[in-house]
């Protein structure tokens, strides 16, 4: 699949996601998958038994399952800027690669929850004329973020399609 816009030599540059969103994300399954453990447990063991307890357990396994996972669909994010789009790539089993054309954007946010600004985190949305094709990408130091948004916005402007 040919993935470089008209004129432009070589394959895009592919860009990351910072390893905090990987962090905070193992944080709240941890906290998660604790908290279900322990409920389990004690509710286990005081209707059924002391010896269902320990299917409190089960939690733990989806907690290391989860863990792995996170880390697969973390490094499967990525973006990449060219000359008249955006690429965000995204997936571990089911890729998925969505294109914006620049000028048909018609909002750029950047938003950062109390969680992610703790871990110094952004998240990029645009939003196009076609709900569809509306793109996020999670992860972002916020001066990339903000740097993004206002190159995009840019763009946008300058390749507007006149919708």
């Amino acid at each position: 699949m040919d993935t470089g816009t008209e004129g432009e030599a070589g394959p895009p540059e592919w860009v990351g996601l910072l390893g905090g969103l990987l962090t905070l994300r193992r944080l709240l399954l941890a906290l998660w998958m604790s908290l279900f453990a322990v409920v389990t447990a004690v509710v286990l063991a005081l209707t059924a038994g002391p010896g269902w307890a320990a299917l409190g357990g089960f939690w733990l396994v989806v907690l290391a399952w989860g863990w792995v996972l996170l880390g697969r669909n973390w490094r499967s994010w990525r973006y990449a800027e060219r000359a008249d789009d955006l690429l965000i790539s995204r997936g571990v089993m089911w890729r998925e690669q969505t294109v914006v054309p620049y000028g048909r954007m018609q909002l750029v946010e950047v938003t950062s929850g109390p969680l992610e600004r703790r871990f110094g985190l952004a998240t990029v949305q645009l939003h196009t004329a076609a709900a569809a094709t509306d793109a996020t990408i999670p992860g972002l130091a916020p001066e990339e973020a903000e740097r993004l948004r206002d190159r995009l916005t840019e763009l946008g402007e300058a390749r507007s399609a006149g919708l």
